[in-house]
């Protein structure tokens, strides 16, 4: 989608700093880090948000797995980190390409 700031990220038209990659995801630094550590984990195919990416369990899972590589990577692993999942605008996702959020490095706090 040529409109997708995400998807023009994946094809490499806008420069980000990626950290890992593996055949199906691209992780990069957030431009707006809200924690230390704060990557985003994205498929290089589109989907909109996390609910249609749930239709495809083996990506989903995938992707997970390479957030908690990077997390082990980044020394979150035995400090403990959170991977949220946006889905929908009044719940703050302003990117409609699945994307997880990987955050650490200081405590997090509870969640509400």
């Amino acid at each position: 989608m040529s409109d997708c700031l995400f998807c023009r990220i994946v094809a490499g038209e806008v420069p980000a700093t990626v950290v890992r990659e593996s055949e199906r995801t691209l992780a990069f630094r957030d431009i707006a880090p809200q924690a230390p550590t704060h990557v985003l984990v994205v498929p290089k195919d589109h989907y909109p948000d996390v609910a249609a990416l749930a239709e495809q369990p083996a990506l989903l899972a995938e992707l997970v797995r390479e957030a908690h590589k990077l997390a082990v990577e980044e020394e979150l692993g035995d400090r403990g980190y959170r991977l949220v999942f946006n889905t929908g605008a009044d719940a703050g996702q302003t990117v409609f390409h699945a994307h997880g959020h990987l955050l650490g490095g200081h405590e997090l706090g509870r969640l509400a």
